[in-house]
């Protein structure tokens, strides 16, 4: 168990309303089995990335669904995720809520489950089977090397259903139908 100095309750796992006593200072607090992770905020390549995606994500995206970021994900008591971005079903987000409480559609982040810690990636790939979540990407922010793989859940293990690097197009048809460049999402503002 882990215990702060903010409160937190060091003889049991944390819960995600353990969640309400940590400062709002730009840091991501989760939750894996209970067990409090915090990560940095992310760097501007990182936020570049992000906002780019949404924007054509949300271009793209039909009535039924919502493109958001930085939304938490609450999975269970004790397992709480912010993936980078989330689709959702517009009946299922709940703007009063702090956060979804049911898997997105869709997310640019992998997805833990309460059954097993996520700490490598061959875990956290498990993880996200068992949790339900359709599909998620991961976007390698990298100005040199951009790329984007995209792996969907099939017959309950997720297979890699497309890479798409530099200058390829990525053509998503999970949750919804958007074409995707890697390169776009990397390359350097202007100034004006």
């Amino acid at each position: 168990m882990i215990a702060t100095g903010a409160g937190l309750p060091a003889d049991r796992p944390l819960t995600v309303d353990d969640l309400d006593f940590l400062p709002d200072d730009g840091s991501r607090y989760e939750l894996d089995d209970g067990v409090l992770v915090v990560s940095p905020a992310p760097a501007n390549i990182h936020q570049l990335v992000v906002s780019r995606l949404q924007v054509l994500l949300s271009a793209a995206c039909p009535d039924e669904f919502l493109v958001v970021s930085g939304n938490g994900v609450a999975m269970t008591r004790t397992q709480y995720r912010i993936p980078d971005l989330v689709v959702v079903r517009v009946q299922r987000f709940d703007l009063a809520a702090k956060s979804v409480d049911s898997p997105p559609e869709s997310s640019r982040s992998r997805w833990p489950h309460r059954a097993q810690r996520c700490t490598t990636a061959t875990a956290r790939r498990a993880c996200t089977q068992s949790s339900g979540l359709p599909g998620y990407w991961i976007v390698t922010p990298d100005p040199g090397k951009p790329a984007l793989t995209a792996y969907e859940l099939r017959a309950g293990e997720y297979r890699l259903v497309a890479e798409a690097s530099g200058d390829e197009v990525f053509r998503a048809q999970l949750p919804f139908s958007a074409d995707i460049v890697p390169a776009a999402l990397v390359a350097s503002p202007t100034r004006r």
